[in-house]
C-alpha cells in the first residue's frame, strides 16, 4: 500500500514525509511534483535525515495521464495533496495561472482518486479562507477570500465539501495553515523561495545572511502592541505532526474525520512582525535593517486561530515556540546561504 504526496519536494511536503517516514506510518511514500518551486536535492536531504527512501515522479497534477499511470501502477490507499501555487501577491498579477493549477490541478487529482476509488484526503488548506474576520478564527465562520490565491484555496474546499456530501466514502481533512516558518533542526531542509521571499521569515533570514539588504515593514500604524502586524507563527515541524495526526484521522473504520473537515492548524497566538525582527536579531547576531512601508491593502492588523478542534479531532497541539521556530530557521538558511 502507497501514500501518494503531492508537492512532497516542497517547503512543508518534504518536512512532512520526514515525520512521516519518522512514525509508525507503514506505507511506501510516492511523491509527484513538477519541480516548478523545489529542487530533487530535497530528497537526498530527507533520506540523509531519516535513512529511508521515497518513490520520486517527476509529473504535474494537472496531466490526466500521468495520473492514471501512477494510480494504476501503484496501490494508492490515500492522498496528501500539497501541490499548488501559493504567492499572494504573484496571484493577483497571473489569476488564470493560479487557478488553472490550484482548482483544476485538484479537480484532475480528485477525478483519478474518484475513478481509482482512493477517498481519503488531506488538503493543504490555508487560513486566507477566512476573509476579513476578526480573529481568533474558528471553523464554523463564514469563508470569504480577498485575492485569486485565496479563492483558490476557498474554491477547492467548497468543491470538497461538495464531493463528501454526494458521496459519504470520501473522508477529507482541509487544514488551514496560519503561517508556517521555522526549518528541520537537522539544518538540512528549509524553505527555499525562488527569487525574492513572498513570506516573512525567509525575507528577514535572506537580510541576516546577506542575501537582500533590508526587510520592508508593511505599516507600523496597527492597532497592535509595537503598530505592526500580528500573526500566528507555527512550526513547520509542528505543521507537518499535524499531517500525520490528519492522516491517521481519516477512514471511517478508525478516524474521527469523516466526510469533510476544515481544521485549523496554529498555535492560537499572535506575533508581531518587528517582535520577529527583534527575535531574530537575538538569535542570529546579526544586524536586520528594515524600513516602515505604507501598508498593503488588505492586510488585517491581527490574525490568529482557534486551534480547539484540532486538539479535539487529532490530538494535536503545537509544540515549538518562537524561539526554537527562529533557531531553526537561521540553522538552516546560515548552514545553507544559497538553498539547496
Amino acid at each position: 500500500m502507497s501514500l501518494l504526496i503531492t508537492g512532497g519536494t516542497g517547503y512543508i511536503g518534504s518536512h512532512t514525509i520526514v515525520e512521516l517516514l519518522q512514525s509508525s506510518n507503514e506505507q511506501d511514500i510516492i511523491i509527484v511534483d513538477n519541480l516548478s518551486n523545489s529542487s530533487t536535492k530535497v530528497l537526498e536531504r530527507m533520506e540523509t535525515i531519516t535513512n529511508k527512501t521515497v518513490t520520486f515522479i517527476k509529473a504535474d497534477i494537472c496531466d490526466v495521464d500521468a495520473l492514471e499511470q501512477i494510480f494504476t501502477q501503484h496501490d494508492i490507499v490515500a492522498v496528501i495533496h500539497f501541490a499548488g501555487f501559493k504567492a499572494v501577491g504573484e496571484s493577483n498579477q497571473i489569476p488564470l495561472a493560479y487557478y488553472q493549477n490550484n482548482v483544476a490541478g485538484t479537480l484532475t487529482l480528485l477525478q483519478v482518486m474518484a475513478e481509482h476509488n482512493v477517498k481519503n484526503l488531506v488538503f493543504s488548506s490555508s487560513a486566507t479562507v477566512y476573509g476579513n474576520n476578526v480573529s481568533p478564527l474558528t471553523e464554523t465562520m463564514a469563508t470569504s477570500a480577498t485575492n485569486p490565491y485565496g479563492q483558490t484555496k476557498l474554491m477547492v474546499e467548497n468543491i470538497l465539501f461538495d464531493l463528501a456530501k454526494s458521496d459519504p466514502a470520501w473522508s477529507i481533512a482541509c487544514l488551514r495553515y496560519f503561517n508556517p516558518i521555522g526549518a528541520h533542526q537537522s539544518g538540512l531542509i528549509g524553505e527555499n523561495p525562488n527569487g525574492i521571499p513572498n513570506n516573512l521569515l525567509p525575507y528577514v533570514a535572506q537580510v541576516a545572511v546577506g542575501r537582500l539588504a533590508q526587510l520592508q515593514v508593511f505599516g507600523d500604524d496597527y492597532d497592535t502592541p509595537d503598530g505592526t502586524g500580528v500573526r500566528d507563527y507555527i512550526h513547520v515541524v509542528d505543521l507537518a505532526q499535524g499531517h500525520v495526526k490528519a492522516l491517521e484521522s481519516l477512514g471511517h473504520a478508525k478516524g474521527t474525520v469523516t466526510g469533510c473537515q476544515a481544521i485549523n492548524l496554529g498555535t492560537g497566538n499572535g506575533t508581531s512582525v518587528l517582535e520577529i525582527v527583534n527575535t531574530f536579531k537575538d538569535i542570529s547576531k546579526k544586524p536586520i535593517p528594515y524600513q516602515v512601508v505604507p501598508r498593503r491593502a488588505g492586510d488585517l492588523a491581527t490574525v490568529y486561530a482557534d486551534v480547539s478542534l484540532a486538539h479535539e479531532l487529532l490530538g494535536w497541539q503545537a509544540k515549538l515556540d518562537l524561539t526554537a521556530m527562529i533557531q531553526d530557521t537561521w540553522r538552516w538558511q546560515s548552514e545553507n546561504p544559497n538553498g539547496f
